[in-house]
C-alpha cells in the first residue's frame, strides 16, 4: 500500500455531479506542478474528473498533458485574464499556489492571486472552490507566511463561492520538504542545539490523508462553507518527531538541546546548511513552528468523514514515506516544485543568440555501447550517482552553492531511473527530456551568468555520445568566472564524457564497471 490510493473508491462516479450535459464535471487545478497538485491530479483523473491546469511553464505539464485527459492553459495567475479564460466553464477550482520564498513581496503576490481567483470563480458559476492553507494558532501574532495564509484562505471565503479551506501543519510523505527536514536533521546530527521551537506541539498529517480530504471536498454540497482544521492523530513535539524517525531508522536516540539565541533567520540558515531544504524554502517552514501547530477542533469530522482504516499515525507515515523512497516511487518532491530561478533569457536552443557572449564546451566520444546502455547512464546522472568524475570537484561547488545561499548538491533527485521534465538534479533542473537523445539541464546554482549542460546520444553510424555545457556571462564578473573554471573543465567534464561511456560499455559486456 502505498502512500496514497490511486484507485478511486467503488461507485467513483458519485464523486461527483455530471454536467447538463452529461459529461463529467472540469475541475481546475491551480499548483498542478507543485508537491501536492502533482499528486492531487492524477487521483482526480482516476476519479473521473476532466482537469484543467493552468501553468507558467507548459513543458513541466507535457507529460499529463500528452493523454488527452488534461487541458493546460498557458499563463499566470497573476494575469486576471489568465485566471478567467482558467476558469471558464469549470466546476470546481483547487488553490494550491503558495509563495514559499523569502521574497519581501510573496504577501503581495499571495494577496493578488486570491483575489484573481475569488473575482474569476464567482464570475464563472465555480460550484466550489477548495483551498489548502495552514494550521495556526487563534491569538498572538503570526509569522509573515502563515498571516499571508490565513489572508487568502479570507479573501477567497469573501467570494461568494462556496469555499471550503483545509487548513493542515506538517506534511509527511516521500518527497515532503517538512519530512526531509525531519530525516536530515536526524540523520546528519546525533547531537544538536536547536531552536525553542523543537518544544512546541506539532500534530502533522500524511499526504495520503491531505489527499483524502481535497479529494472529499468536491462532493460537498453548497452548504459547507468554511475553514477547518486537519491534522493527524498525533501531536508531538519536533524533537519527538525527530527521534521518532530515528527508531524507524534504527539510529540511536538524538540529543537535542533547546536554546532561546536561533532565532527563526538564523535557524533557517542551519537548516538550510544541514538539509537539502535550502534557507529561502527553510524559513517559513521554521516560522510556521514558533507556534504549537495543533488542531483547534475536529468540525471537519461531520464534514469529512476520516479515510477508511481511519487517519494514518506519525509512525506509519514515516513507514510509508520511507518505503517510497527505498522502492524508487516518490511521485512529487518539494525540489521538483521549488524552482529556483526561471530566466526568461534564450535557450542554447535558439538559433539566434541575439549577440551575446556565450561560452561553450564541447566533448564528443564514440563508443561501442549500444544507444539503451549509453541513456541508461545518462539518465541516472546526479543524486546518488553522482556525476561520474571528480567527486570532490563537483562536492566543493555544491557546498560553495549552499554557503552563498544556492540549492547546493543536496537536493538530489526524485526517481534513481526515472527523469521528466521539471525535476530537480542536484543543482540542475530537467528542461528537456527525449528518451534515447537528448537531456538538458538548466543550472540553478548560484552563478554570475546563465548556464545549460546538454547531454545527448547520437547514431552515425556508431553510438556517440555528445555533451556540451552552455555559458551565458553576466557582465564582466560572469566572463571572469568562465575563464576561472576553465581549467577544471578539462578535468570534470572530460572526465566525465569518458566514464559516462566506459561505464555503458561495462553495462552492454555485462560487466561490472572498474573504477
Amino acid at each position: 500500500m502505498g502512500e496514497a490510493d490511486l484507485t478511486a473508491p467503488s461507485g467513483a462516479e458519485d464523486l461527483y455531479r455530471r454536467t447538463e450535459g452529461g459529461d463529467p464535471p472540469l475541475v481546475l487545478l491551480l499548483g498542478a506542478t507543485g508537491y501536492i497538485g502533482g499528486r492531487l491530479l492524477p487521483r482526480l483523473l482516476n476519479a473521473g474528473y476532466r482537469v484543467r491546469v493552468l501553468t507558467r511553464r507548459p513543458e513541466r505539464a507535457r507529460d499529463f498533458a500528452a493523454s488527452g485527459a488534461v487541458e493546460v492553459v498557458t499563463g499566470d495567475a497573476t494575469d486576471p485574464g489568465a485566471v478567467r479564460r482558467a476558469m471558464r466553464d469549470v466546476a470546481y477550482a483547487y488553490h494550491l499556489v503558495h509563495s514559499m520564498t523569502g521574497e519581501r513581496d510573496f504577501r503581495r503576490l499571495d494577496r493578488l492571486i486570491a483575489r484573481n481567483v475569488a473575482r474569476a470563480a464567482a464570475d464563472a458559476g465555480v460550484r466550489r472552490l477548495v483551498y489548502l492553507g495552514g494550521l495556526s494558532p487563534r491569538t498572538g501574532q503570526l509569522s509573515a507566511h502563515l498571516a499571508s495564509r490565513r489572508e487568502v484562505g479570507e479573501i477567497l471565503l469573501r467570494s461568494g463561492v462556496p469555499v471550503l479551506v483545509l487548513q493542515a501543519g506538517v506534511v509527511i510523505g516521500s518527497g515532503s520538504a517538512s519530512f526531509e527536514m525531519v530525516r536530515h536533521l536526524t540523520e546528519v546530527l546525533p547531537v544538536m542545539p536547536a531552536p525553542r521551537w523543537v518544544r512546541n506541539r506539532i500534530q502533522p498529517i500524511a499526504i495520503r490523508d491531505v489527499l483524502h480530504y481535497l479529494l472529499r471536498a468536491l462532493r460537498l454540497g453548497p452548504e459547507v462553507n468554511g475553514a477547518y482544521d486537519i491534522g493527524g492523530p498525533d501531536v508531538l513535539r519536533y524533537d519527538q518527531m525527530m527521534n521518532g524517525y530515528a527508531r524507524l531508522a534504527g539510529l540511536p536516540r538524538r540529543r537535542i538541546w533547546a536554546l532561546p539565541v536561533l532565532t527563526p533567520r538564523l535557524a533557517s540558515h542551519w537548516v538550510g546548511l544541514v538539509t537539502p531544504v535550502p534557507g529561502s524554502l527553510a524559513r517559513p517552514l521554521v516560522e510556521s513552528l514558533q507556534h504549537d501547530c495543533v488542531m483547534r477542533d475536529h468540525r471537519i469530522d461531520a464534514v469529512i468523514a476520516p479515510p477508511p482504516g481511519g487517519l494514518s499515525t506519525y509512525k506509519k507515515s514515516l513507514r510509508l514515506a520511507l518505503g517510497r523512497i527505498e522502492v524508487d516511487r516518490v511521485e512529487t518532491s518539494w525540489a521538483d516544485a521549488t524552482v529556483a530561478r526561471a530566466p526568461s533569457d534564450p535557450l542554447p536552443s535558439d538559433p539566434d543568440w541575439a549577440g551575446r557572449a556565450v561560452y561553450t564546451d564541447v566533448r564528443v566520444v564514440e563508443t561501442s555501447a549500444s544507444p539503451e546502455a549509453l541513456w541508461r547512464v545518462v539518465s541516472g546522472i546526479g543524486g546518488e550517482n553522482g556525476w561520474y568524475s571528480t567527486p570532490v570537484l563537483w562536492a566543493l561547488r555544491g557546498w560553495g552553492d549552499r554557503v552563498f545561499g544556492g540549492v547546493g548538491l543536496r537536493r538530489g533527485r526524485r526517481s534513481r531511473t526515472e527523469v521528466r521534465v521539471g525535476d530537480a538534479i542536484d543543482f540542475w533542473r530537467v528542461e528537456a527530456y527525449e528518451p534515447q537523445r537528448l537531456l538538458r539541464l538548466r543550472a540553478e546554482m548560484r552563478l554570475p551568468g546563465l548556464a545549460w549542460l546538454d547531454l545527448s546520444c547520437e547514431e552515425a553510424p556508431r553510438t556517440r555520445y555528445r555533451q556540451r555545457a552552455v555559458f551565458f556571462p553576466r557582465g564582466l564578473s560572469g566572463r571572469l568566472y568562465w575563464f576561472a573554471v576553465l581549467p577544471f573543465h578539462g578535468l570534470v567534464f572530460s572526465g566525465m564524457a569518458r566514464r559516462i561511456v566506459a561505464i555503458a560499455e561495462s553495462e552492454d559486456a555485462g560487466r561490472p564497471f572498474a573504477n
